[in-house]
C-alpha cells in the first residue's frame, strides 16, 4: 500500500480544509449581500443539483434509490444535526460575539468528534494523534486571536448567550460528522452527502417557511453578485467539501478528519492579505507552522 493510500482519509480532510476556505470567503461575501438565511438555503439547493449531476454521470442515478435505510436514517440525522442545527447556531453565533470569538469556539469540534467517535462508534486515537491535536488547536488559536477582526475587539467579557450558541454550533458539527460516518459505512460518499443535503433543505425548508422568509431568498436570486458568490461557495462546500469530509471520515478517525478541516481559519490568511489587502502578523505565521506541524504528525 503506497503512503497515499494509507493516509488517504487524511488527505481528503485536508482537501476538504481547502475547499471549505474557497466556501468560507464565498459564503462571507454572499452574506453581506443578501443575508445568512439565504445563503443557507441556496447553498444547499445548489449543491443538490451539482451532487444530482455528478451522481447521474458517475453512477447513473439522479438520486441515491440504492442507499439501504440505515443509510437514509443516520445520514438524514446527520444532514439536520449538522447542517440545520450546527450551522444555524454559529451563524447566529457570528453575530452576537463576532466571527473570531466563534472560529475559536468552534476549535472544540475536534475533540467533541473524538468523545462522540468514541461513544457511539467506539473509535479510539493514539496519544501521538492527542499531541497533533493538541499543537493544531494551539496553531490555530493563535492565528485566530491575532486576526483583525471587524469591529471586534479582545474581552474575555464575551456575552454568554454567544458562547452557548458557537458551543451548540461546535456539537451540532462535531455530533453530525460522527453520525455521517455511521450512516456512511461502505456507501458512495458523493451519494451520501446528497442525503444530507436533502435532509438540510428539509429542514431549512420547514424554518424558512415558519419565519416568512421566502420573499428574501427569491429576491436574493436576483442578487447576480451574490448568487456568483454562493454558486461558488455551493460547488466547493455542499459538493465537494461536504463529500470530501465524508471520505475523510470513512478511511480515517472521525477526530482526525475534524482536526486537519479545522485548519480553515489558518489557510484563510494568505487569500485575506492577498484579496482584502490584511497584514500578517508574526503570531499568525507562527500560528500557522505550529497548526501545520500539528497535522503533519497525523501523517507519520
Amino acid at each position: 500500500m503506497s503512503f497515499i493510500e494509507s493516509h488517504l482519509g487524511e488527505f481528503a480532510a485536508l482537501l476538504t480544509a481547502f475547499f471549505w476556505t474557497i466556501t468560507s470567503l464565498s459564503f462571507e461575501s454572499a452574506g453581506n449581500k443578501v443575508g445568512s438565511l439565504a445563503v443557507n438555503v441556496l447553498r444547499l439547493l445548489l449543491g443538490f443539483l451539482f451532487l444530482s449531476i455528478f451522481n447521474l454521470l458517475r453512477r447513473g442515478m439522479v438520486l441515491p434509490f440504492d442507499a439501504s435505510a440505515q443509510n437514509w436514517i443516520w445520514l438524514t440525522l446527520s444532514g439536520l444535526v449538522g447542517f440545520v442545527f450546527g450551522d444555524l447556531l454559529l451563524f447566529k453565533a457570528y453575530t452576537v460575539i463576532g466571527s473570531r470569538f466563534s472560529m475559536l469556539i468552534m476549535t472544540l469540534v475536534p475533540p467533541l468528534t473524538t468523545f462522540f467517535g468514541w461513544i457511539i462508534i467506539g473509535e479510539r486515537l493514539r496519544l501521538i494523534h492527542f499531541a497533533g491535536m493538541a499543537l493544531t488547536f494551539s496553531g490555530i488559536a493563535l492565528a485566530i486571536f491575532n486576526r483583525n477582526g471587524k469591529g471586534e475587539k479582545f474581552s474575555l467579557k464575551l456575552d454568554s448567550k454567544g458562547i452557548l450558541l458557537a458551543v451548540g454550533g461546535a456539537i451540532g458539527q462535531a455530533l453530525g460528522m460522527v453520525l455521517s460516518k455511521l450512516g456512511l459505512g461502505d456507501y458512495d460518499p458523493f451519494a451520501a452527502t446528497q442525503i444530507r443535503i436533502i435532509a438540510g433543505i428539509a429542514g431549512f425548508t420547514i424554518l424558512t417557511t415558519i419565519l416568512s422568509r421566502w420573499k428574501n431568498i427569491l429576491s436574493a436570486t436576483r442578487n447576480r453578485s451574490g448568487m456568483s458568490a454562493i454558486t461558488l461557495g455551493a460547488f466547493f462546500g455542499p459538493f465537494l467539501g461536504v463529500s470530501f469530509s465524508l471520505i475523510a471520515v470513512k478511511y480515517t478517525e472521525a477526530g482526525i478528519a475534524a482536526t486537519i478541516m479545522a485548519l480553515v481559519p489558518v489557510l484563510i490568511i494568505p487569500p485575506a492579505v492577498m484579496l482584502q489587502k490584511e497584514k500578517v502578523t508574526l503570531p499568525e505565521i507562527i500560528g500557522a507552522i505550529i497548526s501545520v506541524a500539528g497535522v503533519a504528525v497525523f501523517f507519520l
